[in-house]
């Protein structure tokens, strides 16, 4: 074979490779209004910058007829990219080729980027949409997914790791993304579940479609596997460019910074005038965030999953910061089982790679109820409380309005290391609520007088007026400042600032056993 042979066949193979499973296949996945994995990635990746890697890989199995059928590339598109021109590594499962189904060989050149992605300390994205382990290879294929596994395990707070759900992700292939850090779902496409509608009938009796049983909203807004919803593919890649943006490349790394950013959205004097003289009504908490953050900053995560806690990315001056706040409006913001999770899992996130803390409290504490306390409510802030305690990135925290009993000090109190904590004039920083104080403390008091109602508002305001303040805190030193509302983002960016370079310490272990 001449050189120019030669040539012309590599030219024909790399054609054949970007066909998939070739062009009627492509054309049903189009059908089913859904992108070729190819397509993804360029929506995904700066232009031009996608380099793949192992495009000619096929299958090795010789039963079932498989010897006769070959794929260059064997469901899945693999290599590495850039990012707003930054490095990442990627994945996509292509579906034209076996249902994306995962082969021995399929699941080498997924642990391969993986591999180069720790070792050159790049984020790992990886696309799905598979049918699962490819049958007809056995046991080869579930090895497949445990070396996967086991990767996810080994990159998890080294390098970031993103899931993009974008079709069926069924069985052990569902444990990925349930390690990664991220998971985006697309609405009305993109489905998990451990077993299928069918087996959960067979074995409960409980009818149920696909869309119901692990459809996006339902992981969205119910089980809180996964943290995005997309309304369709292009979005879910402008989802993953977008949050890529707050993160590092790695644990080691810094997170990044823009130097074009905007003042925000909410003016002080708005700020200043938000929370009610009333403790019983509410405001919404985004309306604090947002006069803090860089405006059109804020990126939600989880945002409808345990709406009580409010999570997410945002920029202060150009400088990527972590949010956890509480939102009245929502269950008085109070803490429970999946708020404490959701919680917790942001935390330590941003631990992991050196995104700084603004925690933004108004708690009346933890959830009371048989229900909670049976699931395991205790366990559950445990949690929270670990992530708070043991993250040793900067921890800037701001009390609006209630703190009330243990809830306060899971809050990045200063007690669990928090660096910097405000008080806003309104914070409440106690036990209890007064009134909740007031009956316990001065029972008999209150059953003992001529009038207990009168009796029990003059213990009230007396109360409040000596304890339902900030500055029985600020005494102590527990609160550093207490501050006009109107202040917050000039003291967040101090402190953010004075904080840049702080170091801190666990002591030396293997690694601390969280109250899973």
């Amino acid at each position: 074979m001449s050189t120019a042979d030669k040539l012309a066949h590599l030219r024909r193979l790399r054609d054949e490779a970007q066909l998939g499973g070739g062009e009627q296949r492509i054309a049903q996945q189009h059908d089913r209004k859904k992108l070729t994995a190819r397509e993804r990635i360029e929506l995904l990746l700066d232009e031009g910058s996608f380099v793949e890697l192992d495009a000619f890989v096929t299958h090795r199995a010789t039963d079932f007829g498989l010897d006769d059928e070959r794929y260059l590339g064997d469901g899945v598109v693999s290599g590495h990219g850039r990012v707003d021109g930054r490095l990442v590594f990627v994945y996509a499962q292509d579906f034209t080729v076996f249902g994306g189904s995962l082969s021995e060989a399929h699941a080498e050149k997924i642990c391969k980027v993986m591999d180069l992605a720790m070792s050159t300390g790049a984020p790992i994205i990886g696309l799905s949409d598979s049918g699962g382990a490819r049958i007809q290879e056995g046991v080869a294929s579930l090895g497949g997914y445990a070396e996967i596994f086991l990767r996810n395990t080994l990159a998890s707070g080294v390098v970031p790791q993103i899931s993009v759900v974008m079709g069926p992700c069924a069985g052990g292939a569902v444990y990925s993304p349930a390690i990664t850090d991220f998971t985006i779902m697309v609405d009305g496409s993109s489905y998990m579940f451990v077993t299928g509608p069918n087996v959960v009938k067979t074995v409960t009796h409980e009818e149920i479609d696909l869309e119901g049983l692990g459809g996006a909203r339902v992981h969205n807004e119910t089980s809180g596997v996964a943290h995005f919803l997309a309304e369709g593919e292009p979005q879910a890649m402008e989802l993953t460019r977008r949050i890529l943006g707050y993160m590092p490349q790695n644990n080691i790394d810094p997170p990044p910074t823009v130097a074009d950013w905007q003042a925000p959205e909410v003016s002080g004097d708005d700020l200043d005038a938000l929370v009610p003289d009333s403790a019983q009504h509410s405001y919404d908490m985004r309306r604090v965030i947002g006069g803090i953050v860089d405006a059109e900053s804020f990126a939600e995560v989880h945002a409808h999953f345990a709406r009580n806690v409010i999570c997410g990315f945002a920029r202060v001056e150009g400088r990527s910061v972590g949010i956890v706040a509480q939102q009245p409006e929502v269950l008085a913001g109070v803490l429970d089982i999946d708020a404490s999770d959701k919680a917790a899992r942001f935390v330590r996130f941003c631990d992991c790679f050196n995104v700084p803390l603004v925690t933004l409290v108004d708690v009346p504490g933890f959830l009371p109820g048989v229900d909670q306390e049976h699931r395991g409510i205790i366990r559950h802030g445990a949690k929270l409380l670990y992530a708070y305690c043991e993250a040793t990135v900067p921890k800037v925290t701001v009390i609006t309005r209630k703190a009330y009993g243990g809830a306060y000090d899971v809050m990045s109190s200063k007690h669990v290391r928090g660096d910097l904590n405000f008080a806003w004039p309104t914070a409440e920083i106690a036990v209890m609520g007064v009134e909740g104080a007031v009956n316990i403390i001065f029972h008999d008091r209150i059953e003992e007088a001529a009038d207990p109602n009168a009796e029990r508002a003059t213990l009230v305001a007396e109360y409040e007026a000596r304890f339902a303040n900030p500055y029985v805190a600020a005494a102590r030193g527990y609160v550093d400042e207490v501050i006009l509302p109107s202040e917050t983002r000039a003291r967040v960016v101090d402190a953010l600032a004075m904080l840049q370079g702080k170091r801190q310490a666990v002591p030396a272990r293997k690694h601390g056993n969280i109250p899973l």
